[in-house]
């Protein structure tokens, strides 16, 4: 291979790798720009409470360009503390955007 096409190769990687960054770049801050309107904190359950159960519930949220939550997506916590997440977010509303966004959340419950 002569040094011209070697050098048009790493040049179209080069490329190719910048715009690559630039793209994921642009995805990130666009998903972590957006604001939050409305975020009511979970109840802590009295049956939770009762029993002393204490976790953290993570949760993946699909946000739809309205700003509503489109879709939840349990990672971990407890059931008793799961169902109310699952239910404040409901209520949770953020800022409208040109296309849906991916956010991870997670909600501390201790006594």
């Amino acid at each position: 291979m002569d040094e011209k096409a070697k050098f048009t190769k790493t040049a179209a990687r080069s490329f190719l790798a910048l715009l690559l960054l630039i793209l994921t770049a642009a995805s990130l801050r666009a998903q972590e720009g957006r604001k939050v309107i409305s975020n009511p904190t979970p109840a802590y359950p009295e049956t939770a409470r009762k029993f002393r159960v204490t976790g953290v519930v993570k949760v993946e949220v699909v946000i739809a360009p309205d700003g509503h939550i489109k879709a939840t997506k349990i990672i971990g916590g407890h059931p008793l503390l799961v169902s109310a997440v699952e239910d404040t977010l409901k209520n949770w509303k953020y800022a409208p955007a040109a296309t849906e966004t991916t956010s991870l959340l997670e909600f501390r419950f201790n006594p």
